[in-house]
């Protein structure tokens, strides 16, 4: 609450609200009258594929009491938007994205139109309107892309990076990997046994590590994958589920695909795709101190057959994606572009800068001592990668 010296006096002020600003002495050259204001929030979301939607909110701490929707979406007709309005008036501010677009649908006759933009997306931005989300352009964004790592340090600068952002000692930073060798990466909670053929792996030299985020099976050659992480504040991806922030952080990476004429889409709820078939996979992990890390993995040209001996992918496993061979899901970018991995990155990279901001930036002596005390406390032990056997 503020109280003010203006002409104007907001009428909607309640009993209880006049009762608190009559305790507040205004200064005697301050006559005229006093003004109540309604906390305001704003926010924003780009639909993965489609418009952006932008909300301007105004609630008394309990309820939304004003509510601008705009974006540069399609609606017809033109009324619908006053009826998207009104549907969030009157909402707690506690209401999930589900309650507000299903607020939304409820108010909206068969008839109306919504091209870039929905029900749904409407739910998102109010959300993260009322959750104070932020914005890509709201940080200044770093680039690392160092010399290639063993896969043991690379798992454990994904902890470490994530965990100096959350502290404020790192800004929000893209990662370029590069691979020193091979490795079969396994999500957090996979079993080794269930995933990977030890006795090919260990024919192979290749080997079996890790990460602190869920998913499934990566199988990665020096030269044959694109991959990256991104280390943000939770803040860029509050008020949207887990689900939609997937979405949400890949777009950007859909626009990079499509500009070198990939027809490249996100299929829920972390895949990668165009319509040659499956190009990478997303991973995530929140953490509790405030940043989120987020991973994906491209292919790039991928010895399948290898692949498929070192990792136990099964019929029952690939038979929601429509294919009967693990083979024919890899689609590397190689074929689909013509061209090189490093000039691919490099178009990622340049497509990031455009859109978002991105600084060239090294690793720290501190961060990479520290990834290396992970390596041998945690990720290369026989309790890490056994912890589900």
């Amino acid at each position: 609450m503020s109280v003010t010296c203006e002409r104007k006096t907001l009428l909607s002020i309640d009993r209880g609200v006049r009762d608190k600003i009559d305790k507040h002495a205004a200064p005697a050259a301050c006559t005229r009258e006093l003004t109540y204001k309604m906390p305001q929030a704003h926010g924003e979301f780009k639909v993965p594929g489609g418009k952006l939607v932008v909300a301007d909110i105004e609630h008394d701490g309990e309820r939304i009491t004003a509510a601008r929707i705009a974006g540069d979406f399609f609606l017809e007709p033109d009324s619908a938007l006053d009826d998207i309005n009104r549907a969030v008036l009157g909402l707690s501010v506690g209401a999930s994205s589900a309650d507000i677009s299903a607020a939304v649908s409820a108010a909206l006759d068969s008839d109306v139109t919504m091209l870039g933009f929905s029900a749904e997306a409407v739910g998102v931005v109010v959300r993260r309107a009322l959750a104070k989300a932020t914005g890509w352009r709201d940080y200044d964004w770093q680039l690392i892309h160092a010399a290639p790592q063993d896969p043991h340090l690379h798992l454990a600068l994904d902890q470490v990076l994530a965990e100096e952002v959350a502290a404020g000692r790192r800004k929000p930073t893209l990662r370029i990997w590069e691979w020193e060798k091979p490795a079969v990466v396994i999500g957090s909670f996979q079993s080794v046994h269930n995933e990977v053929d030890m006795e090919n792996a260990a024919k192979y030299g290749i080997p079996v590590v890790r990460r602190i985020s869920g998913g499934g099976a990566m199988f990665m050659e020096a030269g044959s994958v694109v991959t990256y992480s991104i280390y943000a504040p939770t803040s860029l991806v509050e008020g949207l589920s887990f689900a939609d922030s997937y979405a949400f952080l890949d777009d950007w990476v859909l626009v990079a695909l499509r500009r070198l004429g990939i027809n490249a889409t996100y299929q829920p709820l972390n895949d990668i795709s165009s319509d040659r078939g499956k190009i990478g996979g997303a991973a995530q992990k929140r953490l509790g101190t405030g940043a989120v890390m987020h991973h994906v993995t491209m292919s790039y040209n991928i010895d399948a057959d290898k692949m498929v001996e070192v990792l136990r992918i099964g019929r029952e496993k690939l038979s929601d994606k429509g294919t009967k061979s693990a083979k024919k899901r890899v689609d590397p970018l190689r074929a689909q572009t013509g061209l090189s991995r490093a000039q691919i990155i490099d178009a990622l990279i340049d497509t990031f800068r455009e859109l978002h901001g991105l600084t060239e930036a090294e690793l720290t002596e501190d961060e990479v001592a520290r990834a290396e005390r992970l390596v041998e406390e945690k990720f290369a032990t026989e309790q890490w990668l056994y912890r589900v056997p």
